[in-house]
């Protein structure tokens, strides 16, 4: 049953995890190790109820350990809070608390309508949560946080693992904050890039690359990458953390965009998260797939590897290579060649 109750008050163990982490819980322990509960309550600025509610919760879930009356950081809190994947790991509570808790209160309507229902839980007209951010700033600035920070995790292997030895010009569609751009620029002085983004987000684009130093190399296309005519030009076209987003059908129309802008020889990059073909995990891919069920737009999930393959070869490519990478996010990268 332990295993059924963590699923059945799974919301209460998160907001445990994001009050600790808003109240700056873990970073007093991380500074006074050993504190008792009086001491925690005087730092936090708590009451003694309010207190001991939040250190029940911590310490049964793991992230604080407590021995003769005195607490301390869990291990794996204590080992991330000494790497920047701590402040990552932050921006996504926010995301989850601040978006994605209010939208997937419509899962199940999603589910049932096939349609993105819980995009009623963020203010504004515009056609998807994209659209709606930018009427939302202080919603936007914790998207693009976790956005930022949810690609750092993983793009460090996205740089290691992509050739772009011999590739010129990349096109990075629906680049958000340029944080893939960047990454990349920096790693492949002689590459440049464009980062193709709707015109709400392009400013917001150009800002960071020139707080990169980067604005000579990287270029801010404003466009609907759906819509506008696709840009020519380009040796490489890179869909990060795009192809999620949608339906199978709009990522096929995508891809053969890409696939006609393409010269001979040139590749298209699939990077994101990915489920596995047997359709049975990773647990995170599914836990990820609720927002994309219910919020950004009508379509998309974390689709299997397979998925993304067909939707290539039905835009056109026939030289599709799959390369999964480390760590606990299921990202990887597909490389497909015209």
């Amino acid at each position: 049953m332990d295993g059924l109750a963590r699923i059945l008050f799974g919301h209460a163990a998160f907001q445990y995890f994001n009050a600790a982490c808003e109240l700056g819980l873990y970073e007093v322990l991380k500074e006074k190790p050993d504190l008792t509960r009086p001491e925690i309550a005087d730092e936090l600025g708590l009451a003694e109820r309010a207190n001991d509610i939040l250190l029940l919760g911590a310490t049964s879930l793991g992230t604080l350990t407590l021995r003769d009356g005195r607490y301390r950081l869990a291990r794996i809190i204590d080992d991330l809070m000494e790497t920047p994947d701590w402040q990552r790991l932050k921006d996504t509570v926010a995301f989850e608390q601040y978006i994605v808790y209010p939208g997937q209160f419509d899962f199940t309507a999603s589910l049932r309508t096939n349609r993105n229902v819980g995009l009623r839980s963020i203010p504004g007209t515009g056609r998807d949560l994209y659209h709606r951010l930018s009427e939302n700033r202080n919603l936007e600035k914790i998207f693009y946080r976790y956005m930022r920070s949810w690609s750092e995790l993983a793009n460090r292997h996205l740089v290691e693992v992509l050739d772009l030895s011999g590739a010129r010009r990349l096109l990075d569609c629906g680049g958000g904050d340029a944080v893939n751009a960047i990454a990349l620029a920096r790693a492949h002085e002689h590459l440049e890039i464009t980062v193709l983004e709707i015109a709400p987000t392009a400013p917001m684009t150009e800002k960071k690359v020139a707080e990169a130093g980067l604005g000579g190399r990287i270029s801010v296309l404003a466009a609907d990458m759906h819509h506008d005519p696709f840009p020519t030009g380009f040796d490489t076209v890179l869909f990060a953390h795009q192809l999620v987003i949608w339906t199978p059908e709009e990522n096929t129309r995508l891809l053969r965009r890409a696939y006609r802008a393409l010269p001979d020889g040139g590749r298209v990059v699939v990077f994101n998260s990915m489920s596995n073909d047997e359709g049975d995990g990773p647990v995170v891919a599914a836990l990820d797939s609720v927002y994309f069920a219910a919020l950004p737009a009508e379509g998309g999930m974390i689709y299997s590897w397979a998925t993304h393959e067909n939707c290539l070869r039905e835009g056109g490519f026939r030289s599709v290579e799959r390369i999964p990478l480390p760590g606990w996010t299921p990202h990887g990268v597909i490389i497909a060649t015209k």
